[in-house]
């Protein structure tokens, strides 16, 4: 209801197919100016000729613009005049007959400048309304456009890399011409999915989902299982889970390769807000680690990136041995690094 009235008020004043019914109209408004007077005749004290026609100005002026604006003034001062100002002896005009329409005039003529005025502001500024909403819907196009040329450049990088690595003999630089690739190709997808340009963000229950399923699909493996838990509706801006997505991505891909390398398991994602807080957990019930074991002093790079997209949040990063058997990555990131 108040977005029609906007959109109503942001029409004025009204344009008719033709100039004629605009002032057919302000003329019918004052013929009921006119009656209601005639109708107030017996209870108005003497001086008070214009007290119906003004609302008929305002009106008319309001509805349809400063031309019939000034019409129907000029009109309602004649009608008043003509019944109910007295005039002289011989028709004469007096000094306060004249001096009654001199106020008429200035009260119809600030009215009806003020109305113009007003209006005259409100079309500039459904004009910038409507010119602001074309640049948004243009900015999210090209953010679009961009999201989707960036996403398939780094497919392009993936994929080149990919047909690289046909030409390496070495085993060791060809597992990371393969490891670079995948990611490349997965910070793509991430970044396709997640990065939205009003920021509403995705829920990330269903985006985490989607990406441990991913990532399980690649590695192959069919005799693993990956489970999701997050607080339902929970969404983060995109310069938050973009980090957080790659975190889990390299944390599942860590269990599924040093975890669970030659026999089936479970690898548990599971995602906790407490009062803006957010904890996250990836457990398997994998080999578990070496007692002397440390991120920093570990060979495996997946963990060193994710150690270091922690750092740019400002969370806590560890990799511990879970008590049951297997290992368990912990990720605690703040309220105020959201």
């Amino acid at each position: 209801m108040q977005r029609a009235n906007e959109r109503f008020v942001e029409r004025l004043p009204l344009v008719l197919k033709r100039p004629v019914y605009a002032y057919a109209i302000s003329a019918a408004f004052c013929g009921i100016a006119l009656v209601l007077r005639l109708a107030a005749q017996s209870f108005l004290p003497i001086g008070y000729p214009f007290v119906s026609f003004f609302p008929a100005v305002i009106l008319s002026t309001f509805l349809f613009g400063l031309r019939p604006g000034i019409f129907t003034g000029i009109l309602c001062g004649f009608l008043s005049w003509y019944f109910f100002i007295p005039s002289g002896p011989g028709g004469s005009f007096g000094g306060g007959v004249i001096l009654a329409l001199i106020f008429y005039t200035a009260v119809i003529g600030i009215d009806i400048a003020l109305i113009h005025w007003m209006q005259r502001a409100n079309f500039n500024l459904a004009v910038e309304r409507e010119r602001s909403r074309a640049l948004a819907e243009n900015r999210e196009l090209l953010f679009h456009e961009l999201q989707h040329r960036v996403s398939n450049n780094l497919q392009v990088v993936a994929a080149m890399l990919s047909l690289q690595r046909r030409h390496i003999d070495d085993q060791v630089a060809a597992r990371a011409m393969d490891d670079a690739a995948s990611r490349l190709a997965l910070i793509g997808r991430i970044s396709r999915a997640l990065y939205d340009p009003a920021e509403e963000g995705q829920d990330l229950h269903a985006f985490l989902t989607r990406l441990t399923a991913d990532v399980l699909e690649a590695s192959g493996r069919r005799d693993i299982q990956v489970t999701v838990s997050a607080p339902p509706g929970l969404t983060l801006d995109s310069h938050v889970a973009v980090p957080l997505a790659l975190i889990v991505a390299e944390a599942v891909s860590n269990a599924i390769e040093h975890g669970l390398p030659h026999r089936g398991g479970t690898i548990e994602v599971s995602l906790e807000d407490s009062s803006g807080a957010l904890s996250l957990r990836i457990a398997d019930d994998g080999d578990g680690l070496a007692p002397d074991f440390r991120i920093e002093k570990g060979n495996s790079l997946g963990l060193r990136i994710a150690s270091a997209l922690a750092s740019q949040l400002s969370a806590q990063f560890g990799l511990h041995p879970r008590p049951e058997g297997g290992a368990i990555v912990r990720l605690d990131l703040p309220a105020q690094a959201r």
